[in-house]
């Protein structure tokens, strides 16, 4: 077997739910000064609940399935190796506890819990969790995207990306805070030529923004496994296409090159003109 059934996909459906119900919301607007915490920088955030959380997903993983590889983002901060094994191990998972903890620390109630299994190097599900609005995006390889609801009652509605529109009609979620200076300097300054541009500062909610339809354009720098596979699985199954800044492919393991998700081909390669130039 390739992929994950639906049951299973479901079982980690309902322990990204337990974790955020349990870890993250009853530390929501409750955080002392010294449970978030900087790692590599102003921009980096950790806090008590991230921790607690990644813990929580990583038992009830091995537990659901004995002997996976799980890389989370707090573990790989402490073991960077991790990320290496996403390509080749039997069958690995990697975790974002909390997506969006700079909002999440600021009270902002716009952040998510991720996670995306990888089999042998390929991104085969994908899970991002809404605590507020109680539901999951999820996507198995080959057999699309959709919402599902929080109490396990099935199904709310498919996935799918928006029609595909030229850049000066394209609603973009561009995140240029990660972007070498000059190339930051480059991007910001075309921003007009989108009808518009958002950052919410939460890749779980830029991804299912996109994955629903509600953006066509996502543009990103820096690739953290955790911050992108489920995402991009999401996407992709739901019709949508992206590959890094060069045209090539994204996949499990890469953490450079940067990333663009688009409607389609031909849509991605004029958002890629259209933000980085020629």
């Amino acid at each position: 077997m390739n992929g994950l059934t639906l049951s299973e996909a479901r079982d980690v459906a309902a322990l990204l739910r337990e974790a955020a119900r349990a870890e993250i919301l009853p530390r929501f607007r409750r955080l002392p000064d010294a449970a978030i915490r900087a790692k590599s920088g102003p921009l980096d955030l950790v806090t008590d609940a991230d921790e607690a959380a990644e813990r929580v997903i990583q038992a009830g993983l091995l537990k659901r399935f004995p002997g996976a590889l799980v890389v989370g983002e707090e573990a790989a901060s402490a073991d960077p190796r991790l990320v290496e094994g996403l390509a080749e191990a039997d069958l690995a998972f990697v975790v974002d506890p909390v997506d969006g903890t700079a909002n999440f620390a600021a009270g902002v109630a716009l952040f998510g819990c991720m996670a995306a299994a990888v089999r042998r190097g390929e991104t085969i599900a994908a899970w991002i969790h809404d605590p507020f609005g109680d539901d999951t995006a999820m996507a198995l390889r080959g057999e699309g995207a959709w919402l599902e609801a929080g109490d396990g009652s099935g199904p709310i509605r498919d996935l799918r990306v928006a029609p595909p529109v030229p850049p000066e009609r394209m609603i973009g979620a561009i995140s240029w805070s990660w972007l070498p200076q000059e190339k930051r300097v480059a991007v910001t300054s075309r921003l007009p030529l989108l009808a518009a541009a958002v950052n919410f500062r939460c890749a779980a909610a830029e991804w299912r923004l996109a994955a629903g339809g509600g953006a066509h354009l996502l543009l990103y720098n820096r690739l953290m496994p955790w911050d992108h596979l489920p995402g991009a699985l999401l996407h992709r199954e739901a019709g949508g296409y992206s590959a890094r800044f060069d045209g090539s492919p994204y996949r499990p393991g890469m953490t450079s090159g940067g990333l663009i998700a688009a409607p389609d081909r031909a849509s991605w390669q004029a958002a890629r003109e259209a933000m980085l130039g020629p």
